[in-house]
């Protein structure tokens, strides 16, 4: 059985792009989520963490997009 993984660079990247299509800014973001601080978005974005579930449906109602359209999923090789 091979296990999905999420890939934190290619969702980030994702996220980054999705964002800007969507025209909204980075401290936007941070405002409709309800962060003090844009940080977590930042760390998204560049493959450092994951949004939580909670703020990764949030996000996906912000952006217009599915939550599949954010995850970048990879099914690595493996021993089967």
């Amino acid at each position: 059985m091979r296990i999905p993984v999420v890939d934190l660079n290619k969702t980030g990247q994702n996220i980054c792009v999705l964002r800007k299509r969507s025209g909204v800014s980075v401290r936007e973001l941070q405002e409709l989520l309800g962060f003090a601080t844009p940080q977590a978005i930042y760390k998204w974005q560049h493959g450092i963490s994951l949004p939580t579930v909670d703020n990764l449906v949030a996000l996906a109602s912000i952006l217009d997009v599915s939550v599949e359209e954010i995850l970048a999923v990879d099914y690595p090789k493996g021993e089967e």
